[in-house]
């Protein structure tokens, strides 16, 4: 954090001080909302939600040694006193940035945000100190607390930016004018509530259009929508992807017996093949965006491959690969789902036990907010699966997790299972997972699968190994 003094962000904020001893005290390391995460030098923003009321915790936070709490009323510490605490945390992460020297680098797309600002992260941390978005915290939350993180030595901010609504984007990206914006994919992620993917491509299109005539937009080749994003902007193109016209392209792509990517990276300045840990065909289009945006930053094309042969994942629950001692492998991909990414992974998993005589299970939950199209959507899910040979294939869940069971089992699949909730899916597994196996755990943020898969690799007939694949 570029060190703010409480009066200085008062003025930013056009907010009142109460109860502050020492207008000069400094805020100099990161916001935070949650108190348990203070450090010395911290600003807690005392945010307000449906369940709990950020105010109620402004005295430790304090205690645990912030400088103040941004509020919306005394709290009898140290405070900045705002009409909304989210509003001013956007103030000064605007202010924070316009102070930066930092290459700001923004990214968006319907599938592969959060893999594609690690590897991006991963790449750029070669070139200068690299600040980048933490999990998922793509919204007007994980922004200001992403900035925050940043000081005079940051050479690249990397911001994921995520939207449900049409101007989510332009908002974030005022708060934070990207110099380089990257946008991978229209998918059908949040569909019920855009209206369809042409407004999906609109929302997500507003981060080129933010971009000054000097930056520079990254666009996949191979999405038709995603292209034309080109006309949205005066600012150079560089495109990526397997199309022949693409400035950074991948040739002769394959999956190794383990389902992991193998690809010639081609640049205009030269080709070198790519090893990737990360699991997943899908990781070669995340991989070409992420080095397209480390070419520009001056990697050579042999770093830009090495480097992308050392990733690992980075954010949790993202095809994470664990071992039982029993030899079940456990994939781990539950952090969310669309139906784009839904196939991605059903493939991913496939492909590991392609010719190796190891059946494959997925676990599959609903996806959310697809409106008109959730039945369409999840009927090909079950196809996918079904196709694809999956030897079980077991849906959580209501209605729909039971049209993903009935297209599997309609597919081809070897059975498929319905079952109500996770407790009867623990079950079933418990019964049906035998040495060699590979299970997939896939669904919508609200599902919480991960509890499941935490109580899959901990089943008292097989404790987790914690080798996450890519990890050591």
């Amino acid at each position: 954090m570029l060190p703010l003094s409480l009066a200085h962000i008062a003025r930013i904020v056009n907010g009142e001080l109460h109860d502050v001893p020492d207008p000069a005290a400094c805020v100099s390391a990161p916001l935070v909302f949650d108190s348990r995460q203070t450090e010395p030098g911290s600003l807690f923003l005392a945010l307000t939600g449906e369940h709990t009321d950020g105010h109620a915790y402004a005295h430790s936070a304090v205690e645990h040694g912030a400088v103040a709490a941004l509020t919306t009323r005394p709290v009898g510490v140290p405070a900045i006193v705002v009409p909304h605490v989210l509003d001013a945390a956007g103030l000064i992460a605007q202010h924070v940035i316009a102070d930066l020297t930092a290459t700001v680098v923004a990214v968006t797309g319907s599938a592969g945000k959060t893999s594609t600002k690690d590897l991006i992260a991963h790449l750029l941390a070669a070139a200068g100190p690299t600040v980048a978005t933490a999990q998922s915290y793509n919204n007007e939350i994980g922004l200001p607390v992403t900035a925050s993180r940043a000081d005079a030595d940051t050479r690249f901010l990397v911001l994921e930016m995520g939207a449900r609504h049409i101007g989510d984007i332009a908002s974030l990206a005022r708060l934070a004018p990207p110099q380089v914006s990257v946008v991978l994919n229209v998918g059908s992620a949040h569909v019920g509530e855009f209206g369809g993917k042409e407004q999906i491509a609109k929302a997500k299109g507003e981060l080129v259009e933010a971009l000054a005539d000097s930056g520079l937009a990254v666009l996949n080749a191979d999405d038709a929508l995603v292209r034309a994003m080109a006309d949205r902007t005066t600012a150079r193109i560089v495109t990526f992807g397997v199309a022949p016209d693409a400035t950074v392209r991948a040739e002769n792509v394959h999956l190794d017996a383990d389902g992991r990517p193998r690809f010639d990276l081609v640049t205009p300045e030269g080709r070198a093949r790519v090893s990737m840990r990360l699991l997943g065909e899908h990781q070669v289009s995340n991989a070409l965006a992420a080095a397209a945006v480390a070419r520009e930053a001056g990697l050579s094309v042999d770093r830009i491959a090495g480097l992308l042969g050392e990733a690992t994942v980075q954010s949790r629950w993202r095809m994470e690969v664990t071992t039982r001692p029993d030899d079940v492998t456990v994939v781990n991909d539950s952090y969310n789902a669309n139906p784009d990414a839904m196939r991605v992974s059903l493939r991913a998993v496939a492909s590991m036990g392609g010719g190796k005589d190891r059946r494959t299970l997925a676990v599959l939950g609903e996806m959310r907010e697809l409106g008109n199209e959730s039945r369409t959507a999840h009927e090909q899910v079950g196809t996918a699966a079904g196709t694809l040979g999956y030897d079980h294939v077991i849906t959580i869940g209501g209605t729909e997790a039971q049209w993903m069971a009935q297209a599997a089992h309609a597919a081809g699949a070897g059975t498929s299972h319905h079952v109500p909730d996770q407790d009867a899916a623990q079950h079933l597994l418990d019964g049906l997972l035998r040495p060699g196996d590979i299970v997939l755990f896939k669904a919508s943020r609200g599902v919480g699968l991960e509890t499941l898969v935490q109580k899959v690799l901990e089943s008292d007939t097989a404790p987790a190994s914690q080798r996450v694949l890519g990890a050591d």
